[in-house]
């Protein structure tokens, strides 16, 4: 009968000593679920500001402004130039900023030679037009036509405004430009 007496009281220390492990047990379930929950959520932000940066240099390389006027490529959308607000979920309101940054640049240009084009392709017959002979002026004749092979780098930088994350996207693109595109954008 002592023995009984002095341990009617461990059953109730073990139960409170459970009690706190299957609580804490439960706060670390919740804390683990809930980082993963941010951590997904992250990844998702991440994907759609990297879809607005593409959705952005596919607009740019689009068009032949990149290449005639790269400080001035995008409509002013966002208030200042070379910027687009992007809306990622349909809701109305500007999610993503993205930024032609740096303006698009001419990396490379090779002049294409007049006897490497093709008259009878539309775009080859167009680089062949106004190639002048000056005779009798040193290096006045190089043989290169009114085109010349460029290659550009578009890098867009997209912001979320309200968690300040960027992603910067960088693309090359190879297009076949005039001479005077080159001598004006290409240094």
């Amino acid at each position: 009968m002592k023995m009984l007496h002095r341990q009617q009281g461990v059953t109730l220390v073990v139960a409170l000593i459970m009690l706190v492990l299957l609580t804490l047990l439960a706060l670390t379930s919740f804390n683990v679920s809930k980082s993963n929950l941010q951590v997904v959520s992250n990844m998702q932000q991440r994907d759609e500001a990297i879809a607005a940066a593409r959705e952005v240099i596919e607009e740019t390389i689009s068009s032949t402004r990149f290449f005639e006027t790269p400080n001035n490529v995008l409509a002013d959308s966002c208030g200042a130039p070379n910027q687009r607000c992007i809306d990622t979920n349909g809701d109305g309101r500007s999610d993503v900023t993205v930024a032609l940054t740096p303006p698009p640049s001419c990396v490379k240009a090779q002049s294409i030679k007049s006897t490497e084009l093709d008259v009878t392709i539309d775009d080859d017959a167009g680089c062949t037009i106004g190639t002048p002979q000056i005779f009798g002026v040193a290096g006045a004749v190089t043989g290169n036509s009114e085109c010349a092979n460029s290659i550009w780098e578009v890098t867009a930088v997209a912001t979320d405004p309200t968690t300040q994350a960027a992603v910067t996207v960088t693309q090359g693109i190879a297009v076949r430009v005039a001479k005077d595109d080159v001598a004006t954008n290409c240094h």
